[in-house]
């Protein structure tokens, strides 16, 4: 697991762990990053499925709440399949869209 850090923002990239792996530690490591907008990339793996994806739901929807942004970047996974209350992209790009699209929602209050 690799953490890079820019601006307000936390790349975490897959290495070797498993996603039930990634997610536990993240969310152990969790108190250092929550201030922050999270991206996880898993452009490693050579297969995601839903499960993989569903497994950082619970994460996803406290740092939600907490009003910050939390991404997973594949290119691998059915975006199609992949529920609403997650947010699924397929570059890191695009992420980075995203947080900046989410940053101005919750300035303007939204």
């Amino acid at each position: 697991m690799i953490f890079d850090k820019t601006g307000n923002t936390t790349i975490i990239t897959q290495e070797k762990e498993t996603t039930i792996e990634l997610v536990k530690k993240i969310d152990v490591l969790y108190e250092r990053y929550k201030n922050n907008n999270i991206v996880v990339c898993l452009t490693t793996l050579k297969q995601v499925m839903l499960s993989d994806i569903v497994e950082f739901l619970q994460l996803s929807n406290k740092h939600r709440r907490a009003k910050h942004s939390f991404v997973v970047v594949t290119e691998k996974a059915n975006l199609n399949e992949i529920p609403d209350e997650i947010v699924v992209v397929p570059t890191l790009q695009e992420a980075y869209d995203i947080i900046e699209m989410e940053d101005i929602e919750r300035d303007l209050g939204f």
